[in-house]
């Protein structure tokens, strides 16, 4: 069957701890709390999509082992349809997440494991999802060429790509050339352009860089507290941030905004409005402790939007 949106990515199960601050090397403290969860930005992102209302396949790559297994449930219970290879010889990956109390800042250690050894040969059976989707979406925790070789064949059979560039790491000269869209953070796009984003002119610039590498409809940074910043033909504007409420865990903010984007642009929304609708997902997701748990279901982003 045919899914709206398909998504590429990696599943790990997030070991999450929380202390006053984050340890810094050769110290050790005692944490304030721990959670064990799902986690992994290919799978949070479908959770996110499927959850705003999206209609949402995930292609991954799990181990036959009690992660991968939480990762089934999850995507049963937010309505993920799974594409996925069971991988007998490799574990499911897992992701260590510290997160500093007050802040909600967080620090990220990612082991992609089954994951990590996702091919090209994953995609194969699905190559007509991928062309068929209105929207694509993948990330780079998975490997690089895989990742390319997806948005080749999303791009080829006419659906929207979208690239999320994280973690940050070097692309492939053409890469750039098969995004409709690209959603760095600041990290990111400072890796992608050699820019420094520190404040919104800044971000503005490294948006038109990104463009001028080959993004084919705009270049979108996400900036935390501050919002977006996009860059299209049109020029360059800001998207303000939402609020939700007190902010409480910011790890998965990001796969909820990709999230989201991905869904608002399915369901046919503009650009414009399709940023709201994501800054929506994200502010409301902060204010909610872990990341697939954290994603909001579509009326509470309405009532979000309309409030």
């Amino acid at each position: 069957m045919p899914h709206d949106i398909v998504i590429l990515g990696v599943f790990v199960a997030d070991a999450a701890f929380r202390s006053d601050r984050l340890p810094v090397l050769g110290e050790t403290k005692i944490a304030t709390g721990f959670t064990l969860g799902p986690g992994g930005k290919g799978s949070n992102q479908a959770v996110a999509a499927a959850r705003a209302g999206g209609d949402v396949g995930f292609i991954t790559r799990i181990g036959d082992d009690a992660f991968g297994q939480m990762g089934q449930r999850v995507w049963a219970a937010a309505g993920v349809n799974p594409l996925i290879t069971c991988d007998p010889d490799h574990p499911t990956g897992a992701a260590g997440i510290f997160i500093e109390e007050g802040s909600g800042r967080n620090a990220i250690l990612i082991s992609p494991g089954a994951a990590g050894a996702i091919t090209t040969a994953d995609l194969t059976p699905h190559a007509a999802l991928i062309a068929g989707a209105k929207v694509a979406v993948t990330q780079l925790e998975q490997p690089v060429a895989v990742a390319r070789d997806f948005l080749r064949i999303a791009q080829a059979g006419g659906a929207i790509t979208i690239l999320n560039p994280a973690p940050a790491t070097s692309l492939p000269g053409e890469m750039l050339g098969l995004c409709d869209y690209v959603t760095p953070n600041e990290t990111e796009a400072a890796a992608l352009t050699g820019i420094a984003v520190v404040d919104l002119n800044s971000a503005a610039a490294a948006a038109e860089a990104l463009l001028a590498q080959g993004v084919r409809q705009a270049a979108i940074i996400t900036l935390g507290a501050e919002g977006a910043l996009v860059r299209d033909r049109k020029g360059a504007r800001h998207i303000p941030q939402m609020q939700a409420g007190t902010v409480v865990d910011t790890t998965g903010a990001g796969d909820a905004f990709n999230g989201g984007f991905a869904c608002a642009l399915a369901q046919g929304m503009d650009l414009d409005r399709a940023l709201r609708f994501a800054t929506a997902v994200a502010a409301i997701s902060v204010t909610r402790a872990g990341t697939a748990a954290a994603m909001p279901a579509a009326a509470e982003i309405r009532a979000l939007l309309q409030g």
